[in-house]
């Protein structure tokens, strides 16, 4: 049976991952959220004190980085690093910056690709990430390509930050988003970019409900969900 497959991309703190995890939930459909795939190998070299700007020394330690993705009784996606959970402990401000530079790196893209297509062939999946219409699934049911304002964005990620505890000044989270942006877009390796025949949303104006309607919209125009 042919399988479905959305793909949602856009810069940091667009909303990609709340939303599409809502969105597959309402269709049925299996969430692979593919920046927290990086965000875990990013971790692992925090952990192992790796200079995650020596792409020599993130490529070496590659080989030995054991990253799972599992699915949790909630249908909920969790991270597994060397068979631990760090689910949690991956949305760290420093981890975010360590997943844009490992991921800037091809041979890191190489060695998660296969695991994101195979998870697209068995399964009608929503997929997020950075380059999920342009490099991960070329040929996906449906590309969108969600977009806010920086200011937006930065509001957001400091309350995302908060409900986790974790204080930070809004220049400081606004300075690290254009950072992020920047870094994303001006890559070698499969830069941030919308695909020629992907939707654009803007959601600056637009709430959590409000969005995911938006998409949903757009998603069942052209599945005929």
């Amino acid at each position: 049976m042919k399988t479905v497959s959305i793909a949602i991309d856009g810069p940091s703190g667009a909303g990609k991952s709340t939303l599409a995890r809502s969105i597959a939930s309402t269709l049925g459909y299996l969430y692979v959220d593919t920046g927290a795939i990086y965000r875990s190998i990013g971790y692992d070299m925090c952990v192992q004190g790796i200079d995650v700007k020596d792409e020599a020394a993130v490529v070496a330690r590659l080989p030995e980085v054991r990253v799972e993705l599992t699915y949790g009784e909630d249908g909920l996606q969790h991270m597994l690093v060397g068979g631990e959970d760090v689910t949690e402990r991956i949305r760290t401000p420093q981890v975010s910056m360590a997943a844009s530079a490992v991921s800037a790196y091809p041979a890191v893209r190489e060695y998660l690709l296969e695991m994101q297509r195979e998870l697209a062939r068995t399964h009608n999946v929503v997929m997020d990430g950075r380059d999920i219409g342009t490099v991960v699934l070329p040929d996906a049911t449906v590309k969108i390509f969600l977009v806010a304002s920086a200011e937006e964005r930065a509001r957001r990620r400091m309350l995302e930050l908060q409900q986790r505890g974790m204080d930070e000044p809004f220049e400081k989270v606004l300075r690290e988003i254009e950072e992020r942006d920047y870094n994303d877009s001006h890559r070698a390796a499969a830069p941030l970019r919308q695909a020629e025949d992907a939707v654009l949303l803007d959601t600056t104006e637009l709430d959590f409900r409000e969005s995911e309607q938006a998409l949903l919209r757009l998603i069942r125009e052209r599945t005929a969900e």
